[in-house]
């Protein structure tokens, strides 16, 4: 055998084979140039608007802790949790239905995706936020019948109620279509294989077919939380006291519009630098599967195993 079989055949033969070839990668002066050149300017505007008294840092500094500001930090983020769970349980239904043999409720998931995807998430809000000026009480009734029960609809669409109904509904809609697409990116033959080893398909659908298929649904889902973070700013239209609201408020009051918006700026940018870190772990876990067997095509193994584990419990 050869040497370089050899390279190749042992269990370091990779990075064996990376080793020579950056050994003999040339050195690039253009691209440390260019380096230099976009360092040098990252550096000139960084320095420009840190000595910027425009911005009002000394007002930033003041305000970031301010009671206000941080119990409007913490309704968005409970706003953001809230809604992503309802929008995550309610998608995974949708997707479900829009996948089922059963033409009603293929329908009605499609139809659901179709509005609250095709209108804007803010004129949504708002129309929530008015439903008593469309209908002034609620109630609960058979069609045609007595009614059961009914309650003012104000006492009940509150601006926070509102605002989770509107963010959570927009939310399933999205994630449906994406609970959906990473469904369908796993193998056909996956839920065949569960059916003949005797799992019923909801069985199926639990413990083989949804952990297969959350590598394709994880970043996707991740970057709808970072978007769901960003989108609470929208309920400052219906009196709701987020961040944005908050900050909103304060320069109300002392015409500091700048470094007040900045406030509520770095918040966001620190929230949403904490989700990508957490969503890159995630991520590394659910592939841990691929990276432990190469590939997709030497994956079927395992994952064949696994449905005939599941079947056997």
């Amino acid at each position: 055998m050869s040497n370089e079989h050899a390279i190749a055949a042992s269990p370091s033969g990779d990075a064996a084979a990376r080793d020579v070839a950056s050994a003999h990668t040339p050195f690039r002066y253009g691209q440390l140039i260019l380096w230099i050149v976009v360092g040098a300017v990252v550096v000139n505007f960084a320095w420009i608007v840190a000595n910027n008294e425009n911005f009002g840092w000394p007002v930033v500094g003041q305000y970031f802790f301010d009671p206000t500001v941080v119990q409007g930090l913490y309704v968005s983020l409970g706003l953001t949790v809230i809604a992503m769970a309802l929008g995550i349980a309610l998608g995974l239904v949708l997707a479900v239905a829009r996948m089922s043999s059963d033409p009603l409720a293929s329908t009605l998931s499609a139809w659901f995706v179709w509005f609250f995807r095709g209108t804007p998430l803010l004129v949504q809000l708002i129309f929530w936020y008015n439903m008593s000026t469309l209908f002034p009480t609620l109630s609960i009734a058979i069609p045609f019948g007595p009614t059961l029960a009914s309650w003012d609809t104000n006492s009940v669409i509150t601006p926070m109620t509102a605002a989770i109904a509107g963010l959570a509904l927009n939310e399933a809609a999205y994630m449906a279509e994406i609970i959906r697409g990473g469904l369908l990116s796993v193998d056909r033959g996956q839920a065949e294989t569960a059916e003949a080893f005797g799992m019923t398909r909801m069985r199926a659908l639990w413990r083989i077919i949804i952990p297969q298929a959350m590598r394709s649904i994880v970043p996707p889902t991740g970057n709808q939380l970072i978007s769901m973070i960003k989108a609470t700013s929208l309920v400052s239209v219906i009196a709701m006291a987020d961040l944005l609201y908050s900050v909103q408020s304060i320069y109300n009051r002392t015409f500091e519009i700048i470094p007040m918006l900045l406030v509520a700026v770095i918040w966001y940018l620190l929230i949403t630098s904490i989700l990508n870190v957490g969503q890159g772990y995630i991520e590394r876990y659910y592939s841990r599967g691929e990276r432990r067997t190469g590939g997709a095509a030497q994956g079927a193994k395992p994952a064949a195993a696994a449905v005939a584990g599941e079947a056997s419990h």
